[in-house]
């Protein structure tokens, strides 16, 4: 049933919710773990280039959440749209699908830090001991369908981890490792890197990586803009009740696009502040974030910065926000393994009704923390796993602008149609991302 949409500011942050629990996710293994072995490479050179991919995307985050609001149909449902070869599926599922076993390798890197910092927190169990309760106690969480608790404690940890950090940066200023103006400057100059791979995968995962481009819209959809607006009337446009229709659907989308300009905002601040630390301190001191040193690289950042004290605080901060990136990114994994095991014709996935789709998605629950944790088993690398998953995004997001953009001007219906000036941002986005990709195409054959 459709549901009016709030029409005053305050009404809209109310309403605030899948960007939210998007950003909980997003600060995780690509803050955490990416974007400090950038800053510790390349020190302050590619701020610049971080920050520009936190706010490219958020223009194609919005045109695949509208569309999916607009057709009530999830982003798997509408890629396997595009034009192009197919067999069985379209060849953009296929190239997802690559993409897909990657970020099953990254969760593994981030069920592995998990473990790291659990035997770093005191109790001196077997890693094993840590790795079990980690991937139970996450399915157990996962098949309950408990969520909302997650989320919230998600969300206040990371916000908590986020402002740490932040505070941190401002630490710098009375150590040895302070930021200069020349630094900010050389951090704000354009100007591409000799080794461009690490920036690349950083780019997959910074801000919005092509995963969460993917399953924000299932989100929205569930979590309340796409139920809110409810499917459009039979008849199309011509329908007496498309008018109203097309009213709420415009009020909530407008409530979905300051959702994702919040959720910009927190991950863009949370990026920078992990960049400068790796920047400032893991560079100058030559500190590399390594597999075999992982979380003692990344405390090192806050002991250098706010002391003694703030080990204990790192351990848990870094402790929540991978958990929930292991929660939230699981439970989406599990919707999209569902979809695209239904549009590849799996029988245990083709679930005709709500019950059936939810007992599937239950199942996928239990076996993807499975299939990461024995990942992480096999190659016990926490960093490669994850820069393995974040390539594989780096590399899905041209393919996503591009789908955005034909959404836009294909399939989109004209009465939900955005700006002039939005369009033009979106092809702007688009273009950029593109280029970013087929840069780092012709570094690899040349390093061929």
């Amino acid at each position: 049933m459709a549901v009016a949409p709030p029409t005053t500011l305050a009404g809209r942050l109310a309403q605030l919710g899948p960007g939210l629990i998007i950003s909980a996710a997003i600060v995780g293994s690509g803050e955490l773990i990416v974007i400090p072995k950038l800053g510790a490479a390349m020190g302050f050179t590619l701020l610049w280039f971080v920050i520009l991919g936190c706010v490219l995307k958020v223009f194609v985050q919005v045109e695949l959440a509208r569309h999916a609001i607009a057709h009530q149909e999830t982003t798997l449902v509408s890629l396997d749209t595009i034009p192009g070869p197919r067999w069985r599926v379209s060849w953009v599922l296929w190239a997802w699908m690559l993409m897909y076993a990657g970020t099953v390798l990254q969760v593994g890197g981030i069920i592995g830090g998990i473990t790291m910092i659990c035997g770093m927190l005191g109790l001196n169990w077997p890693p094993w001991v840590w790795l079990v309760l980690t991937t139970g106690s996450g399915i157990a969480l996962l098949v309950s369908g408990r969520y909302g608790p997650v989320e919230r404690y998600s969300t206040a940890m990371v916000a908590i981890f986020t402002l740490s950090a932040m505070v941190a940066v401002v630490a710098l200023q009375w150590t040895e490792f302070h930021v200069t103006a020349a630094q900010w400057r050389e951090g704000l100059s354009l100007h591409m890197p000799d080794s461009f791979t690490i920036a690349f995968a950083a780019f997959g995962v910074t801000g919005v990586g092509a995963s969460e481009l993917i399953y924000y819209p299932y989100w929205c959809l569930e979590k309340g803009y796409g139920r809110s607006v409810g499917p459009p009337p039979p008849g199309g446009a011509w329908s007496p009740q498309r008018p109203a229709w097309t009213a709420g659907a415009l009020g909530w989308l407008r409530v979905m696009r300051l959702d994702a300009f919040v959720s910009m905002i927190i991950y863009t601040f949370a990026t920078i502040a992990f960049y400068v630390l790796g920047a400032a301190i893991l560079h100058q001191t030559a500190r590399d974030v390594s597999d075999n040193d992982l979380i003692g690289r990344l405390a090192d950042m806050y002991l250098r910065s706010l002391g003694e004290w703030s080990y204990v605080l790192f351990l848990v901060g870094a402790l929540a926000v991978l958990y929930s990136t292991f929660f939230v990114a699981t439970a989406s994994n599990a919707r999209l393994l569902v979809d695209v095991g239904g549009l590849l014709g799996v029988p245990a996935a083709a679930a005709p009704t709500a019950e059936a789709r939810r007992k599937a998605v239950q199942a996928a629950c239990v076996l993807l923390p499975l299939a990461s944790a024995t990942a992480y088993v096999v190659w016990p690398q926490p960093v490669t796993l994850v820069l393995i998953g974040a390539v594989g995004q780096g590399i899905m997001l041209p393919l996503l602008a591009v789908a955005a953009v034909y959404f836009r001007h294909k399939r989109l219906p004209p009465d939900l149609a955005p700006s002039t000036g939005w369009t033009v941002a979106l092809w702007i986005s688009a273009g950029l991302m593109t280029l970013v990709g087929l840069y780092q195409l012709l570094r690899t054959i040349g390093a061929i």
